[in-house]
């Protein structure tokens, strides 16, 4: 970061009130521990790379989107598949 903009966040600290100084220590610390847990991970995936334990790092998939039940008709799915392994 720009030392001119870090001089400009300092300054406008004086400003904040007692509460907003501890939303943003709070948003801080958030931040930190989050790039904190980023960088670990990423040590551990470069030792894991490094040892040879594995040859690449997938990365995660992303979540799928919330799946909406369908009516269906007749006896329940569960009892067909009952009585068909029967």
């Amino acid at each position: 970061m720009p030392q001119t903009i870090l001089n400009e966040i300092l300054n406008q600290l004086d400003s904040l009130e007692q509460d907003e100084l501890q939303q943003l220590n709070q948003i801080i610390q958030i931040y930190l521990t989050d790039k904190a847990q980023a960088y670990q991970t990423t040590k551990f995936h470069q030792a894991l790379l490094n040892s040879g334990l594995v040859k690449e790092i997938k990365q995660p998939t992303p979540q799928q989107q919330e799946r909406t039940l369908i009516q269906v008709q007749g006896k329940p799915v569960s009892q067909t598949i009952i009585e068909e392994r029967c």
